[in-house]
């Protein structure tokens, strides 16, 4: 251009500064104030506050207020709003707070800009005041205030004042506006209103966008209304509204959740279509679906196709942690110091809980070592997982040491020490931790009394187990499917099978497997066969194929004489498919875990592993 105006550069510095290209617009801001001797007006230190607040320089943004006074545009409403906004991304709370305050004339936007600024910094309740005080002066809020002031409410968990806000705009006929309905429905969600927020999603007078179909998605997903999660998104779809990575990461954990195999699997193909599975955060909703569907092979699928970070690894770590695949954990943990990437809380306690599954006592120790060097082992989470690990190889000893040097202990700590006591017969050292926790000021949890209900029936002591599930009952604790087992397996070790079937009987809720599950061993303890035939039958419509049952059954009728009966469980149970998981060893060997299944033959093994 031959001749350039002001206008000619603001637009170039305009075009630097939308397109994020920070370095170039202080570079042409340079180039305009000293080689071309133009001088800059309000609209260039508009353009230009906002590139210093993306880089956050605090000294280059003090400059440029100089040059601002130094012009004399310091009294301008747009420069003021400006500047607000630009030290409040600098994290400079005193600056914003200062220049607002010296501001002559002050529009909706200057107040929504120092309200947003203190909230950016952390400062949420010096920004709930300035709201207030907004309101004192007479100004009317506009939608961009009413849906931040929401969505900071809600950070704050102050949701009755955020519903007095929504009652607010209905006053000043604004909550048709399409922000302030996604954060209502934000809100609502999150403080556990699903069908508030669903009657805001259903009422919006204006064309919702991608974020309200969001928000309402994960409305249903954080409230275990999985099913209504999944309809959704093909509601999204027939109204032509394309799912974004931050719909698919709402909706796929919805399906793990509740072992929606076949609609997790259908998202996936979607995701595939909208070319979403490459993206980190989606490949990392994958992946946690189908481990928690069970279906590992799938999740390590998706896992080797994919970009991956901590939250990758973590996943499958935890996911193989509970399976007889358990030294995936171990490695995957491995790998990931190999690789870099930094473990955290959640590595340590899927890796550590694999080692509890299988008790491997060496591969613990060394991980807890570890944690040990990485300051892991005083997080609480880590601790009890460590707890358990001990408790699960037999080494209460050591977890009783661990527990005494965990300074902050919650209920799980206290649960775990129960049930480890209560696991290896120290029934009295099991009572005396049960009694010490309310002591010591922790409130029993269900689980506390499944504890100690199991350790009671562990040793049968009849008359205490009774006493502390009528505690539990007088405590207004609503008993569960674990905690009435625990009953009718306490009476049936003591015999009192009539006294079993009649509690069995007489349930507010429907038994589940285990329920069955301690009466059958009960019948095959004291050989009552007719009972335990009826036990059987329930348990063969929970769970056709679980071995284990006919296995009991068959037992229970050998044992009895009746071998034709024990010879047709044994036919009922190769009909239906039920079948043994072969036995299986680990061997530690030259610092690997080797695993042997029963009948494996020798040949196929690693020839070198017989001379180690």
């Amino acid at each position: 251009m031959r001749e350039r105006d002001v206008v000619s550069w603001n637009t170039v510095l305009g075009v630097f500064s939308v397109n994020g290209f920070y370095l170039e617009a202080l570079n042409f801001f340079s180039l305009m104030n000293f080689s071309s001797g133009m001088k800059p007006n309000i609209v260039t230190f508009v353009t230009l506050l906002p590139v210093c607040g993306r880089i956050g320089d605090k000294r280059l943004v003090a400059q440029i207020h100089g040059s601002v006074v130094k012009v004399g545009f310091n009294f301008e409403v747009s420069i003021g709003n400006a500047l607000v906004d630009t030290y409040g991304k600098c994290w400079n709370s005193d600056d914003s707070k200062r220049v607002f305050d010296e501001m002559v004339d002050k529009n909706g936007v200057s107040w929504n800009a120092i309200i947003t600024s203190l909230a950016y910094m952390g400062l949420k309740r010096d920004a709930l005041d300035m709201f207030r005080l907004m309101m004192d002066v007479g100004l009317k809020p506009d939608s961009f205030t009413i849906s931040s002031m929401i969505a900071l409410l809600v950070e704050l968990e102050f949701f009755n004042l955020a519903k007095e806000i929504h009652g607010f705009s209905l006053r000043f006929g604004i909550e048709h506006d399409v922000f302030i309905s996604n954060t209502l429905i934000d809100m609502y969600a999150k403080s556990g209103h699903p069908s508030a927020a669903s009657n805001v999603f259903h009422h919006m007078n204006v064309r919702r966008n991608v974020v309200s179909w969001n928000a309402m998605v994960a409305n249903f997903a954080q409230n275990r209304l999985e099913l209504a999660a999944i309809e959704l998104l093909r509601e999204m779809q027939a109204h032509g509204e394309v799912p974004d990575s931050i719909t698919l990461t709402n909706v796929l954990p919805a399906c793990g959740q509740v072992g929606f195999l076949r609609n997790g699997k259908e998202i996936h193909g979607r995701t595939i279509r909208l070319g979403s599975n490459h993206d980190l955060f989606v490949s990392n909703a994958l992946t946690d679906m189908y481990a928690k569907c069970g279906y590992l092979n799938l999740a390590q699928n998706v896992f080797n196709n994919s970009v991956k970070d901590e939250i990758s690894y973590n996943i499958l770590i935890v996911g193989y942690s509970q399976t007889s695949e358990w030294t995936k954990s171990v490695g995957l943990f491995s790998e990931m110091g190999l690789i870099g990437l930094k473990h955290d809380v959640v590595s340590f306690m899927g890796v550590v809980s694999a080692c509890a599954n299988q008790a491997a006592f060496k591969q613990g120790k060394e991980i807890h070592g570890l944690a040990v060097r990485k300051h892991f082992h005083t997080h609480l989470f880590v601790a009890n997982s460590l707890l358990d690990f001990y408790i699960t190889c037999g080494e209460i000893d050591t977890a009783r040491k661990l527990f005494d040097q965990i300074q902050h202990k919650d209920v799980a700590s206290w649960n775990t020490m129960i049930l480890g006591y209560g696991m290896l017969g120290e029934l009295n050292l099991a009572i005396s931790f049960f009694e010490a926790m309310k002591e010591a000021g922790i409130e029993y949890d269900s689980v506390s009394y499944i504890a100690i209900l199991s350790a009671c029936s562990h040793g049968g002591l009849l008359d205490e187990g009774r006493k502390y599930f009528e505690a539990m009952k007088a405590q207004k604790f609503k008993p569960t499917e674990m905690h009435y087992a625990c009953m009718v397996d306490l009476l049936g070790r003591a015999g009192l099978l009539e006294e079993a079937e009649q509690l069995i009987k007489s349930l507010p809720i429907t038994p589940d497997a285990n329920i069955w599950g301690a009466l059958l061993g009960a019948c095959r303890i004291f050989g009552n066969v007719g009972l335990g035939c009826w036990a059987a039958e329930n348990l063969f419509k929970l769970k056709p194929q679980h071995a284990g049952y006919y296995t009991v059954l068959s037992n229970m009728f050998a044992e009895a004489g009746k071998w034709d009966e024990a010879n047709r469980v044994k036919e009922m149970m190769k009909l239906r498919g039920a079948r043994k998981k072969p036995g299986c060893s680990w061997v530690h060997i030259q610092e690997q875990v080797h695993a042997f299944v029963v009948g494996e033959r020798m040949e196929r093994l690693n020839p070198t592993l017989w001379l180690a």
